[in-house]
């Protein structure tokens, strides 16, 4: 008897292979003894010894990774040092707590801080988690929690995953990947993405399905199904294998079957991922900057002249092409000590994006002429600004004459527009689309906002789909006005990996789609396998879609995928 279990689907793929369950060690139990006082510092140091082990480890994964991957490997090592933490530890070992239950003790205050905060910084607790456990394994003499490390296929199954497991996957062995938590814009799921494994998360049931158990993974449907008859199984594999020999074959440039073109371009965010990703040949520009990467490691705002730097290096890798710049994300999930509020009750809701630039108005300023300063430095490449967490038409109309009056008085050109992630933007696109120079739609936060569920919310990932209704039905009107105005759509949310997705989004009028690198061949394939027409009836029917998976199934449907 076939049992099919159904999930979110976040990374397209066909597997067959035997389940691997992967669960995170059992904690230590408390004990009462005391450390006594003479033994204290050599606790100490026995503890700091242990962490920066784990951070060596995780750095030096970090150094083999690329990407996406790379980011999260470091981010996720600086947590095994970080100040405050270690500081905690340390004061708990020198009243004479065990190191092992310093450790832990600390973690739980520093967890229950972060799921306090919400946005990103509940997200984060699942690294901390993990740094913690790494710690606790060196003090007791084991090795550090992890993937196991086998030489034949397997589908790998989790209630989570840490960041740091997922990006040291071999995508030759770990065929497929399905965990019971966890949503589309995890960091999970976007360095799942990046590898190319086919991957499944929310799946409610996934406990049914024991290890060894040989399950057939569907990531197109979202299903993972067991019973299933092993022949049909590697039939179904073995035609997924030529969609992905397409994939893999993909030269570019992007465009439909009926020769319509598409920009595709990268996701970066800082000059090293840049010149990564011109060096594969593949992104026709960047479509989406994030320069709070710099602002988010510097403890005070950093100087025009350095902010610069960081700019020419990706308009210089990508010298002759477009390079869209968003203006600096701070707030919610990425607080900045000198740009956001502190404690908002609310923040995903508050100070956030454009909307800092009321208590900090000279951030903004100095930022923009840190851009200015890079293209002139960079004279060939086509810069375009845009500005996040815009609501109100005054609010785009004063961002776009900023930067046009800061790069004409430099005598450079910028193009100046902004983020449709407020669903105020999309609802009334007629008036805000005359006053600028091109929108980019950042799906995570727009279908957020609409759906009114915490993106980063395990337990919200089904309202957190890109192909739910709602959110593609604002998106199709301000394509649609963008089509009447001549007015450059693009998208830069996780939307735009999804090759049927980004056939539709075509379909609607977008013009460009904005992603990580590794991810553009697969959404190249995808298009030259349709044709223009057929997008645009695959984007007619979503928008007759009662739930997400109806969007899913009609999209398929129309496009013949």
């Amino acid at each position: 008897m076939t049992t099919i279990i159904n999930g979110t689907p976040v990374v397209q793929g066909v597997a067959y292979a035997p389940a691997v369950w992967v669960r995170r060690p059992e904690l230590p139990t408390f004990t009462s003894e005391i450390v006594p006082e003479e033994d204290r510092a050599e606790e100490v140091e026995r503890f700091t010894e242990c962490a920066r082990k784990v951070a060596d480890n995780l750095y030096s994964r970090a150094s083999r990774a690329q990407g996406q991957a790379a980011e999260v490997l470091v981010m996720t090592a600086s947590m095994a040092t970080d100040r405050g933490w270690v500081k905690d530890v340390t004061k708990r070992i020198n009243s004479g707590v065990p190191a092992i239950q310093a450790v832990i003790a600390a973690t739980d205050k520093f967890v229950a801080a972060f799921e306090a905060a919400g946005g990103l910084m509940a997200e984060r607790t699942t690294d901390l988690k993990d740094v913690r456990d790494r710690v606790l394994a060196h003090l007791q003499g084991e090795p550090e929690p992890g993937i196991p490390d086998l030489a034949s296929p397997y589908v790998l199954l989790a209630d989570d995953l840490t960041p740091a497991d997922t990006a040291g996957l071999d995508p030759k062995v770990c065929v497929a990947m399905a965990t019971e938590l966890g949503g589309p814009t995890s960091h999970t799921s976007i360095i799942a993405r990046q590898l190319g494994i086919p991957c499944i998360v929310a799946v409610r049931r996934l406990s049914e399905i024991e290890s060894d158990v040989a399950v057939l993974v569907d990531s197109h449907e979202g299903t993972l199904t067991i019973g299933v008859d092993p022949a049909k199984a590697r039939r179904l594999v073995e035609i997924d294998a030529q969609r992905a020999e397409r994939v893999r074959a993909w030269k570019g440039p992007a465009q439909t079957s009926d020769g319509h073109r598409v920009q595709l371009l990268a996701n970066v965010g800082d000059g090293a991922a840049a010149r990564s990703a011109a060096q594969a040949g593949l992104a026709e520009g960047v479509g989406l900057m994030r320069t709070e990467l710099a602002f988010l490691d510097a403890p005070f705002e950093p100087s025009i002249h350095e902010q610069a730097r960081i700019y020419s290096e990706v308009f210089a890798a990508f010298d002759g092409h477009k390079v869209v710049v968003r203006t600096l994300d701070a707030g919610s999930d990425k607080p900045v000590p000198y740009a956001t509020l502190e404690n908002e009750p609310n923040p995903a809701l508050g100070v956030r994006g454009l909307r800092t630039t009321g208590p900090n108005p000279e951030v903004l300023d100095h930022q923009v002429d840190a851009l200015v300063l890079a293209a002139q430095q960079n004279p060939t490449t086509e810069v375009w600004v845009m500005a996040p967490m815009v609501a109100t038409v005054p609010e785009a109309e004063w961002f776009a004459s900023l930067v046009h009056e800061r790069a004409e008085a430099a005598g450079v050109t910028l193009k100046a527009g902004i983020m449709v992630e407020v669903p105020a933007v999309a609802v009334m696109a007629e008036k805000f689309l005359p006053l600028i120079d091109f929108v980019s739609l950042g799906t995570n936060d727009l279908t957020q906002y609409t759906m009114a569920a915490d993106r980063l919310s395990p337990d919200l990932a089904e309202y957190s789909d890109p192909w739910q209704p709602a959110p593609l039905t604002l998106i199709s009107k301000v394509a649609a006005e963008g089509t009447a105005t001549q007015t450059p759509v693009g998208v830069c949310g996780e939307a735009a990996s999804d090759p049927v997705l980004a056939c539709v989004l075509v379909g609607m009028g977008v013009t460009s789609l904005s992603m990580a690198a590794g991810a553009i061949p697969g959404v190249g394939a995808a298009l030259g396998q349709v044709s223009l027409e057929q997008c645009r009836a695959a984007a007619e029917a979503v928008l007759t879609a009662r739930d997400a998976g109806d969007a899913r199934n009609l999209a398929r449907e129309a496009l013949g995928l």
